[in-house]
């Protein structure tokens, strides 16, 4: 594939994605009950909850990248030895 298809067909799937969102319900008909008598009596359950949700959405990534750093300061090679000819390279 060449780069500018594959560049094309990104936006293309990006551009999909973004106008064919639809508003998703993600608790159940209890927790959001609690949750919205609680905000209207003026407690502070929703903000708990927002933080709990971005507290999990974050901890993936976190764990990706303390995992992606580990694997790199281990397995990245240091004072590496090229041995390359001083001659020229004849192709004919």
């Amino acid at each position: 594939m060449k780069t500018g298809f594959k560049i094309i067909l990104f936006v293309f799937a990006l551009g999909l994605m973004v106008c064919s969102r639809q508003p998703v319900k993600a608790q159940c008909a209890q927790c959001a009950a609690t949750v919205e008598t609680n905000a209207k009596n003026g407690g502070d359950a929703a903000k708990g909850l927002n933080n709990g949700i971005l507290f999990l959405l974050g901890a993936p990534y976190l764990a990706a990248g303390v995992v992606g750093f580990i694997w790199y300061k281990k397995y990245r090679r240091k004072n590496v030895d090229l041995n390359i000819r001083k001659e020229k390279l004849h192709l004919n």
